[in-house]
């Protein structure tokens, strides 16, 4: 090779260093126009479907603020947001494959997810707890030796309860469900006597079924659940624009306004109040946003 040819490979080279450091999400959102939020259906109040089938929800409107930051970092005058709805089965596959971009829902952070997915900063603190009838005098996880009990699928809940029925020979009949409203349902019509799920989404739906005074949610805890808005693994630059966005919503305190509005305020279409103050765990993070997977982070 000449001098000349040689001094041309290099320039090529030095040209597309730019670009392939912008290859992945960043640059799949440029050269499209479009940004896809994935979203849940019925995940009240972080993700769901209005009176007029419209995604709304508490992950929804921070979702919006980082789609903003997304399009500021890349100087684009407009950017379209399309929306794909998700379930607790698909949602890491369809993260994976590039089918959506963010997913704006009710998604645990552990480490055994992040072999697959990476999570932004939490932006919510449960726990998996399960409800059941006032009627049936459920107490703990001793009292559900040899009984049928359900969750949803593809969700740490149903693994974990799993897990926990081997280990301590419980004997119980893990039923699978393909949503929250279902997996509900079969303990208001009896097919299970109580329901594993994150806290706060069983407080949604006891506070939207035709009783809630006939429900009761378990005191014991099986775990910590901290929430995360999934991007994909391993998309470094995507992810610092995704956690600078979040950071500042927490830094500049307009988390509050947004935390209120959805669970301290009536929420769509219902008008429900969750009436659940910000708690001490979550306060931590708004103070010292963690992306972490780790429970003890939590405590």
């Amino acid at each position: 090779m000449n001098l000349a040819r040689f001094a041309g490979v290099l320039l090529a080279a030095a040209v597309a260093l730019p670009a392939a450091a912008q290859d992945g999400t960043l640059k799949k959102i440029k050269d499209s126009g479009t940004i896809t939020v994935g979203h849940r259906d019925a995940s009240v109040p972080f993700s769901y479907y209005d009176d007029k089938q419209q995604p709304v929800g508490y992950a929804l409107d921070l979702c919006m603020r980082v789609v903003d930051a997304v399009k500021s970092e890349l100087k684009l005058p407009k950017l379209d947001v399309k929306y794909q709805l998700v379930t607790s089965a698909n949602r890491i596959p369809l993260m994976a494959n590039g089918t959506i971009d963010l997913e704006c829902g009710s998604t645990t952070n552990n480490i055994e997810r992040q072999k697959q997915v990476w999570f932004t900063m939490t932006h919510f603190v449960t726990a998996n707890r399960f409800v059941s009838k006032n009627s049936s005098n459920l107490k703990s996880l001793a009292d559900l030796k040899g009984k049928t009990v359900v969750s949803t699928a593809g969700t740490t809940n149903i693994k974990q309860v799993t897990e926990i029925n081997a280990a301590q020979n419980l004997g119980m009949n893990i039923i699978s469900a393909n949503g929250h409203p279902e997996a509900f349902q079969m303990v208001e019509t009896g097919r299970a006597v109580a329901f594993f799920m994150d806290d706060i989404l069983l407080y949604s739906l006891v506070a939207q079924s035709r009783s809630p005074a006939d429900y009761t949610i378990s005191a014991d805890a099986l775990s910590v659940e901290p929430y995360g808005i999934m991007v994909r693994k391993d998309d470094a630059a995507f992810k610092k624009v995704v956690d600078a966005a979040m950071s500042a919503i927490y830094k500049s305190g307009q988390i509050n306004a947004i935390y209120e509005k959805w669970f301290l305020k009536p929420v769509p279409p219902k008008g429900i109040n969750l009436n659940v103050p910000m708690g001490d765990s979550f306060k931590k993070v708004v103070a010292n946003p963690t992306d972490s997977g780790d429970p003890a982070a939590y405590k």
